[in-house]
């Protein structure tokens, strides 16, 4: 894909950011396990957590080829933070964008796109997972609003969220048109962190279970229209997957990077290890995969700057660069043989983050099924 001047600037941008303020303290970030607030802000000020919306609301303006280019180079630097940032983007900002009120949007956008107020997606529960409409989480009205009850699984920012988005079965009898979306504050009571979960990577991005015990909101919490929460989520996960697939690039890249140049400079029998056919086939095999997952991940950004349904090809980008990614990272890993292995160069950081790429938004079985019906 050939990039316009402005979407090239904008990812130059986010590469001189990243590459300053996030990739040398990343293995800080992981030990501490979070990133400090004031990178959030950081982000809010370059744009980037908020790259769709309107300048009106604080937002960057900017199209989805923009937000996916923006959001490899986050990537690149770091794949936990890549997770926050494509979450914000894709789902709790769009979602408000689509869906929300005026007084909604008035009230959350710009704490949203300023990095002030982190959002959580809450979808995802113990017995319901790629089968969102197994949910179990209950509306129910009460005097002045609605009241939660129930409990969510896997819910990345659950800890630090300001906001969560929380999809919750409003009519029982109804099946996939009984479920609504609720703007859940997090200081709200009822609403609590049950379990922080340690994981195999993305160490400094928290997620959680999640329980709501007579959690109660106004009638101003609903999102969209009663029964609408099962459209929401979709039509939130389409913009997802655009997004980790956008994030699985950008590790991916950083592992490439990381193998060719450690390949130019290390020497064996004489000459750079490049130079031997085993290690150079080996590096264009990885940087032909890097080179389709992008093009993949930017067709899908591109159709839906166009207006354009992109089901199938956000389920393709997501489902090739997630496994092009473990790939790549793997093949790196090999390229340095022993240091490879060590936790000093890098890489394996990038692929214990880069594993869950094909399970969240979305595991590869359920993209290939979505993919298959669309056939």
């Amino acid at each position: 894909m050939i990039l316009s001047e402005q979407q090239t600037s904008i990812r130059d941008a986010v590469r001189a950011f990243a590459s300053e303020r996030i990739r040398p303290r990343s293995m800080e970030f992981e030990r501490n396990a979070a990133f400090p607030p004031r990178l959030f802000l950081e982000l809010g000020e370059l744009g980037l957590m908020g790259m769709m919306a309107p300048e009106s609301y604080g937002g960057a303006g900017a199209d989805c080829v923009s937000y996916a280019l923006a959001l490899i180079e986050v990537a690149a630097a770091d794949g936990a933070l890549s997770t926050i940032v494509s979450i914000q983007n894709s789902i709790m900002v769009s979602g408000l964008l689509a869906e929300g009120s005026e007084a909604q949007r008035e009230r959350w956008l710009p704490d949203l796109v300023s990095g002030k107020v982190i959002g959580a997606f809450a979808l995802t529960e113990s017995d319901a997972g790629s089968d969102a409409g197994a949910i179990r989480t209950r509306a129910r009205r009460v005097e002045g609003g609605w009241q939660l009850d129930g409990s969510k699984q896997f819910i990345t920012s659950g800890r630090i969220a300001g906001l969560a988005m929380v999809i919750a079965v409003s009519d029982p009898e109804a099946g996939r048109k009984g479920m609504s979306a609720f703007l859940v504050p997090t200081d709200t009571p009822g609403y609590r962190v049950d379990k922080i979960e340690h994981k195999l990577g993305q160490q400094a991005s928290d997620t959680c279970s999640l329980r709501f015990e007579d959690c109660r909101i106004g009638d101003d919490a609903l999102l969209g229209t009663a029964g609408r929460g099962y459209a929401i989520a979709l039509s939130n996960l389409e913009s997802g997957r655009i997004g980790i697939a956008a994030q699985s690039v950008g590790m991916a890249q950083a592992a490439l990077e990381i193998a060719v140049n450690y390949a130019r400079d290390r020497r064996s029998f004489g000459k750079p290890i490049i130079e031997h056919q085993a290690v150079g086939f080996r590096l264009a095999d990885l940087a032909t995969q890097l080179a389709a997952a992008r093009e993949l991940v930017l067709h899908a950004a591109a159709m839906k700057d166009a207006g354009l349904p992109c089901l199938k090809e956000a389920a393709m980008a997501k489902l090739f660069a997630s496994e092009a990614a473990e790939t790549i990272t793997s093949g790196a890993i090999q390229t340095l043989g022993g240091y490879g292995y060590l936790e000093e160069f890098g890489l394996a950081k990038i692929y214990r983050d880069a594993r869950v790429c094909q399970i969240y938004e979305g595991t590869s079985d359920i993209q290939r099924l979505l993919i298959a019906r669309a056939l």
